[in-house]
């Protein structure tokens, strides 16, 4: 019978003609990116056309995408369609109206009053996000969070059918030889705290700088704060940060900014401990990147956090500077506890990296291409010609801005 069932299965993936993937950024190094390029490799191996279709891309990694204006070209009514969604954007809008079958994979939204104040756009963006996406609650053939936490927050927001492809991370790219220059610039007796992650609001680093500040100036004058991730766009947030060092008179916390994989591992084997206070997170994959790297993290229990350590680590309810900083002094001046938290860590590694992802992916594919399907979307007669409109504006707007503010104002 399971031979049957396997059988049918492949019969069914050669069947269609493709299963593409559409979200709205391709970044380098970020967690979203990796697992869209993971889900990829899993899918031609499996004998299905697969590409990536994009709204924007860094430039590294654009000769591995799409305009997602193609995805119109390349869409039928027998594809599947993989629907990353972590904000609301056009290449978003698009793939609702095409006829193909959809799974959204939902990366969580951060929640725009994080934004307030910091970057005006973002707030929007983030409000609308929230917005559209319970559009797709009947859109959808199945939704996926790439949590559990991701998927009640589906569930809540009415999906109907719900599930989790659980986030194995790619740790390849941590296994490389590190930059020298850093770790020889940060390889010394001082301890060594770090953080990794975009310099964005939810990650409450002000926090970070706080719980540093009391751990320095109480317990260890011969430490320093290395906040390891990019921060163009948040050029505000970031002068916020600065400004707080100073005050405090702490001239021992470092911004590196977006780095190299090299220096990413370099900045993991120098660590002494990974201390992380971010809020609102969908899944946090630096968590389990110092987990890999044996480096002891330190973490508040917020929305994801929990279940990403897996019993791991150490988490921390109360924020209290001088709590927390009693607690990485706990953690830092004792060998044996350093030894048996990484312990614990390697463990949940080894958990999540025993996860068939190709399995349950591919299981996924074949249950919804084998089911019954979603109704198509509602979409208005004329949207293909607005959306053409819309794109012809857009290009005046963005190459001929001139032009673009002298054309009429609609009634």
């Amino acid at each position: 019978m399971a031979g049957a069932t396997a059988v049918a299965a492949a019969a069914v993936r050669w069947s269609v003609k493709a299963v593409h993937q559409v979200l709205a950024t391709l970044g380098y190094g970020d967690a979203i990116g990796h697992e869209v390029l993971g889900i990829q490799r899993v899918l031609r191996a499996a004998g299905y056309e697969s590409d990536i279709f994009v709204e924007t891309s860094e430039r590294i990694l654009e000769s591995l995408t799409r305009d997602y204006r193609e995805l119109v070209d390349a869409s039928g009514p027998d594809n599947l369609l993989l629907h990353h969604f972590a904000i609301g954007s056009k290449a978003s809008r698009v793939a609702y109206a095409l006829p193909d079958r959809m799974a959204l994979i939902y990366h969580n939204i951060t929640p725009p009053e994080y934004f307030v104040g910091v970057h005006r756009t973002l707030v929007g963006q983030c409000f609308r996000g929230r917005r559209e996406l319970r559009a797709y609650a009947s859109r959808c053939d199945l939704a996926l969070g790439d949590s559990e936490f991701n998927r009640q927050d589906l569930e809540s927001l009415g999906f109907p059918r719900t599930d989790v492809l659980p986030v194995v991370p790619d740790f390849s790219h941590l296994d490389r030889e590190p930059n020298r220059f850093i770790a020889d610039r940060f390889d010394d007796d001082w301890t060594n705290i770090l953080f990794v992650g975009r310099v964005i609001a939810n990650k409450k680093i002000e926090n970070i700088i706080r719980f540093f500040h009391e751990y320095h100036t109480r317990f260890n004058p011969r430490s320093r704060l290395i906040i390891v991730g990019m921060y163009n766009l948040f050029e505000r947030y970031l002068a916020g940060l600065t400004q707080l060092a100073a005050d405090l008179g702490q001239t021992h916390v470092h911004f590196t900014g977006h780095i190299s994989n090299e220096e990413l591992v370099a900045y993991y084997e120098v660590a002494d401990l990974f201390l992380c206070a971010s809020e609102h997170e969908g899944f946090c994959v630096p968590l389990v990147e110092a987990f890999y790297k044996q480096v002891p993290v330190l973490a508040y229990a917020a929305t994801a956090v929990p279940g990403t350590m897996d019993g791991a680590g150490v988490l921390f309810h109360d924020r209290s500077p001088a709590h927390v900083a009693s607690l990485m002094d706990a953690i830092l001046s004792n060998p044996r506890l350093q030894d048996a938290i990484v312990e614990e860590q390697l463990a949940a590694v080894r958990r999540l990296q025993a996860k068939d992802f190709a399995g349950t992916l591919l299981g996924f594919v074949d249950r919804i291409l084998s089911g019954p399907r979603a109704p198509l979307p509602r979409v208005a007669p004329d949207f293909w010609r607005q959306f053409d409109e819309a794109e012809a504006l857009d290009e005046i707007r963005k190459f001929r801005p001139a032009a673009f503010k002298r054309l009429p104002v609609a009634p």
